[in-house]
């Protein structure tokens, strides 16, 4: 990986087929998944309580990816399955605490 994660920026690594992304939460990545998934205040909620589907955490960290070099949507589903919803749950989590808390 080039470029290490801030999680003060809401940032988090992620490895999909042995490359390393920095999952990043612009405004746009952001506009996009709420256009797809519904609120994101909504999701938190969702995320609060267990109730995130694969697909949902697949889609936030798929819109995440840099565009330029971001792999197929199912490449990301399969990796979130390999690393199981525990391990999968650690960058939404700092994705999640950005919507929040905003930048310091």
């Amino acid at each position: 990986m080039t470029n290490s994660a801030n999680t003060m920026r809401g940032e988090a690594e992620l490895s999909i087929d042995g490359r390393g992304y920095v999952v990043r939460p612009s405004f746009e990545a952001l506009v996009a998944a709420e256009e797809e998934l519904g609120s994101l205040f909504a999701l938190v909620e969702r995320a609060s309580s267990g109730s995130l589907t694969i697909a949902e955490i697949t889609g936030l960290l798929w819109h995440c990816l840099p565009t330029e070099n971001r792999p197929d949507r199912p490449e990301v589903g399969s990796t979130v399955l390999a690393m199981g919803l525990l391990e999968a749950a650690k960058p939404i989590r700092v994705i999640l605490a950005q919507v929040l808390k905003g930048q310091k």
